[in-house]
């Protein structure tokens, strides 16, 4: 029987699918109780092309995760993220309701709502929806870096937000995938903010740091700074092309290419030596005899693609953030599967020029295996520690439902979306 306690993320990526499912306790305390990683399909860049093969793939990702869990599934959270993800800055202004006497008045919920109503008042293409509009900062009378400004005192409130919009088409693809599956869409989220959520500390948060995730398709960028966030950006490059290369330059398979790639992958040449430069059997192709190569070799591979991805995020970021850039001072974390790879920390904070590099890994939230705690997990386990709020709010309209006999999913997207905009405060 499914739980009211029970949050489910959903991360749908392009090689692989990944469920996390989380439970409040009683005393309010979230436990990841089970977790599953199955092969996607149906899918190209992040992007669903095939919604039969997505739907197969998603429900049998979920079956999995139920039967480790001995929990009933009944809707999820959503990952999105990919090059059908835009965003943008926007601001707005509105005048403190005066009171009686004409004089300074104290800011309300209403100023907060009207404000943020103008500041994303803004014409987007037919084709693009709104899926999270966050606070940055508010400013009373000229008086910045106030997190909540109820109660203050002014004539003038002002909002700075983050806009993010995905592609209607892409949205409703997924809406269509999780109908025809048999599971509700509790909402869809930010895969890169979602991430926040797992792997982020507050520091990190305040100090302005950068999360880039590794996808097979795509590195999705989210550049954090004055603890919200201030650009979010994918490039079309991904872990299949690092494989790919493997693949054409050893006229090899894909899968034998990929399975090289994780079991002696590395991206740092200065990390082989002569005591672990490993021979590699390579298959033989069209009756030839196997083959060996040299693990040296495969990073020179390796290490030319990487290098290729992290200047492109790189400069992604430069191209959003040039006025903020070098007022960074926290960390960049890495997430999804090439995260694990042996090297990626020192590539990476030798094409950034930093030190301050680490890989993103889950908080302990419990469970009886913890395997969640891999940076491949950030996006599944982030999605239910950011949802947590939803359980509060299902079993609060608990009554009302049994009442009432329906479910309104824009309630539960109305409901997503007011947390988000208290997400980073």
């Amino acid at each position: 029987m499914a739980d009211d306690r029970i949050i489910v993320g959903l991360d749908i990526g392009t090689s692989v699918i990944r469920v996390a499912i989380g439970e409040v306790d009683e005393s309010g305390d979230l436990h990841i109780v089970a977790t599953s990683a199955q092969k996607s399909a149906g899918l190209r860049n992040g992007v669903i092309v095939n919604i039969e093969d997505a739907k197969d793939a998603i429900k049998q990702a979920i079956e999995a995760a139920e039967n480790k869990g001995g929990i009933l599934v009944n809707s999820v959270i959503v990952s999105i993220g990919g090059s059908q993800i835009e965003s943008q800055n926007s601001r707005g202004v509105v005048p403190i309701r005066s009171n009686s006497k004409g004089g300074t008045s104290a800011v309300t919920r209403e100023d907060i709502e009207k404000v943020i109503e103008i500041a994303t008042a803004i014409n987007f293409p037919a084709d693009r929806e709104k899926i999270h509009v966050i606070p940055q900062d508010y400013i009373v009378d000229g008086v910045a870096h106030i997190p909540d400004p109820i109660n203050c005192l002014g004539y003038k409130l002002e909002s700075k937000v983050h806009i993010v919009t995905a592609s209607k088409t892409i949205i409703q693809n997924i809406k269509t995938c999780m109908e025809r599956s048999g599971y509700g869409l509790d909402g869809v989220m930010l895969k890169t903010l979602a991430e926040t959520q797992a792997v982020t500390h507050s520091d990190e948060l305040e100090l302005g740091s950068i999360i880039i995730d590794f996808g097979a398709g795509t590195t999705d960028i989210l550049v954090l700074y004055e603890g919200a966030p201030i650009s979010t950006c994918s490039i079309p490059v991904g872990g299949n092309l690092v494989t790919n290369d493997i693949a054409v330059v050893n006229g090899i398979p894909f899968a034998t290419a990929e399975k090289i790639k994780l079991e002696y992958g590395c991206c740092y040449p200065q990390m082989i030596t002569k005591s672990n430069d490993l021979d590699i059997c390579l298959p033989g192709i069209g009756g030839q005899p196997p083959g060996l190569v040299k693990k040296s070799e495969i990073t020179e591979i390796i290490t030319a693609r990487m290098t290729q991805i992290l200047t492109m995020a790189k400069q992604a970021i430069i191209k959003n953030t040039s006025d903020i850039i070098k007022d960074l001072s926290g960390n960049i974390i890495l997430t999804g599967g090439a995260a694990n790879m042996e090297g990626v920390v020192p590539l990476t904070g030798e094409v950034f020029h930093t030190r301050a590099v680490r890989v993103g890994i889950p908080e302990s939230l419990g469970g009886l295996e913890e395997e969640y705690r891999r940076p491949e997990y950030a996006a599944a386990v982030g999605l239910v520690v950011a949802n947590k709020g939803i359980v509060a709010a299902r079993t609060g309209r608990k009554k009302s439902k049994r009442q009432s006999g329906s479910n309104n999913g824009d309630e539960n997207k109305e409901s997503l979306l007011k947390r988000l905009r208290k997400l980073f405060f």
